[in-house]
């Protein structure tokens, strides 16, 4: 018998990858979404429901009666002025917490929460260390208290993904590809950053052997998840540039300190620009999680770095013929 799995919110990026190793398992998929699947092969396993209507949720989980849930489903952009608008992680992670009390044949459920609980690079001292710095990361730590104030009675346990890319996925981290592919990306003068990524392949990988391992340990609920070891940045971008054939060239730091000023100007009256100082600060400062934890129960991940990036400019190239 095929074991059930629902996945909230699988219509995004991490979800589409998935449900598509999932199915290629042999489960018994469900995807709630509000949204539509990105690749429509998908179609058949989408169901429209939005988790803060808890009437219309409870139905389409109870209905289902899974064994595992992977709860994804979130706003995740950082426009947000306000916790209020970001309902789905607050009140939809309420409503998950509600209804996983009534299905006893539920196994595991995993919650998934994000880095941004805390300030790119802080290591917490504890589950329990919260220090967001963006509206979006107070909606992440609501997400966690709930889940800690009304845990499942199955297993469980929360994931904090790093900065994630791969095949399906968008800004911000499609945008460093698309640059560096179309000879737009320059190192910023003699600065090297370090940064905690995942491949996509990767962060399934881990996922789905933590859906299916046993995390009873209530000192180690949260895991991060992401490659070891962490990326410096112009390494990458080199890697993905030799993959195409041609080499990246250096730019003085004050062009791009020059170019972030104008592009906050722009940003004010809302014309897009490429480079901001938020954005400058991201490329040129370390951002390191610790993902020691994932890897101490997933000691391996199936994919390197230059594996990941050759797959993820081949399926560039295919979607693009698609489109």
């Amino acid at each position: 018998m095929s074991i059930k799995i629902l996945v909230t919110g699988g219509s995004g990026f991490i979800g589409t990858n998935l449900l598509e190793e999932l199915v290629i398992k042999g489960h018994e998929v469900l995807n709630i979404d509000i949204k539509k699947p990105m690749n429509v092969k998908q179609l058949s396993l989408w169901k429209s429901v939005d988790i803060t209507d808890f009437k219309s949720f409870r139905e389409a989980v109870i209905g289902f009666a899974p064994d595992y849930i992977v709860h994804l489903a979130a706003r995740t952009d950082l426009d947000g002025k306000t916790v209020n608008e970001y309902p789905a992680n607050t009140i939809g992670v309420e409503n998950l917490m509600s209804i996983t009390k009534e299905i006893p044949e539920l196994k595991k459920v995993i919650i998934t929460s994000s880095k941004f609980v805390n300030p790119n690079g802080y290591v917490p001292t504890s589950q329990f260390d919260y220090r967001p710095h963006t509206i979006y990361g107070e909606s992440k730590v609501i997400t966690e208290k709930e889940v800690w104030k009304n845990k499942p009675h199955c297993d469980w346990c929360i994931i904090r993904p790093t900065s994630i890319w791969g095949p399906w996925f968008g800004v911000p981290y499609r945008n460093f590809f698309d640059m560096v592919m179309k000879r737009l990306y320059f190192h910023i003068g003699n600065t090297r950053c370090f940064k905690t990524y995942g491949y996509i392949g990767n962060s399934v990988y881990q996922i789905e052997r933590l859906l299916f391992t046993d995390t009873l340990d209530e000192e180690n609920k949260v895991f991060y998840i992401g490659d070891e070891p962490a990326y410096e940045i112009n390494e990458w971008a080199d890697e993905i540039a030799d993959e195409l054939g041609f080499k990246i060239y250096k730019m003085p730091i004050i062009v791009f300190k020059t170019a972030a000023r104008i592009g906050d100007l722009l940003k004010k009256i809302k014309i897009p620009f490429p480079m901001t100082t938020f954005r400058y600060m991201n490329m040129t400062h370390d951002g390191v999680n610790d993902v020691s934890g994932t890897y101490k129960v997933i000691p391996t991940v199936p994919y390197s770095r230059h594996e990941g990036t050759k797959r993820t400019i081949e399926w560039i190239r295919e979607y693009e013929e698609k489109r």
